[in-house]
């Protein structure tokens, strides 16, 4: 079945971004190649990203940002509880709930699913047991405040440490596979033994 995955680069103290969405800190004087990020591109075919994570990557495009561009040669799902009237390929907004998007993916024929993000929309996607592994760079800068890696939930959520990287400056690689919770007499199948927020089927 294919696996929905969040790839990701946290800082240190476990931000994705500034508060303000700046990355900055990404731009390091030396690095050690590209992490694996090319062979993970080729085992995927769709990305997922929530709103505010797709208008960052607009405003990157206006500003000429290299690489910043949707590639036309994988699917990208913007989520949105206001979508726009039209959109340009190669996206396609969705406002359809969280479980129904996720089983008529899976069951689409396909490579794996790159979970771009941001922050809401992975914690919404972990509310609904539709997140498979996470694969997190942790960059040796910290940045003291930002946009954390999940948005703020009453969660409890297991993994398990597939593998560890160290790359040479200073970059650790972690992926993480998520345990998947066991039923509960009384409780729907996916629900997780935690109290839960209020669920929505897509959040920016």
């Amino acid at each position: 079945m294919r696996k929905i995955i969040v790839y990701i680069a946290t800082s240190a103290d476990g931000y994705i971004a500034r508060p303000d969405g700046n990355v900055d800190w990404l731009n390091r004087p030396s690095t050690a190649g590209d992490y694996g990020i090319r062979a993970f591109y080729r085992s995927i075919d769709t990305i997922l990203w929530g709103r505010k994570t797709y208008d960052v990557a607009r405003e990157f495009q206006k500003q000429g940002i290299k690489g910043a561009a949707f590639d036309p040669k994988v699917k990208n799902y913007i989520f949105s509880h206001y979508p726009p009237s039209s959109a340009a390929p190669p996206v396609e907004f969705v406002t359809e709930a969280i479980p129904a998007f996720a089983r008529r993916l899976r069951a689409t024929p396909g490579k794996d699913i790159w979970m771009m993000g941001g922050a809401g929309l992975i914690a919404s996607f972990l509310d609904e047991n539709e997140i498979d592994d996470f694969i997190i760079h942790l960059i040796p800068t910290l940045i003291g405040e930002g946009i954390p890696l999940i948005a703020a939930r009453h969660l409890d959520v297991s993994l398990q440490l597939r593998s560890c990287r160290r790359y040479s400056d200073g970059v650790v690689r972690l992926h993480y596979s998520v345990l998947k919770p066991r039923p509960r007499k009384g409780r729907g199948g996916n629900a997780r033994p935690h109290k839960r927020l209020k669920r929505t089927g897509a959040r920016k």
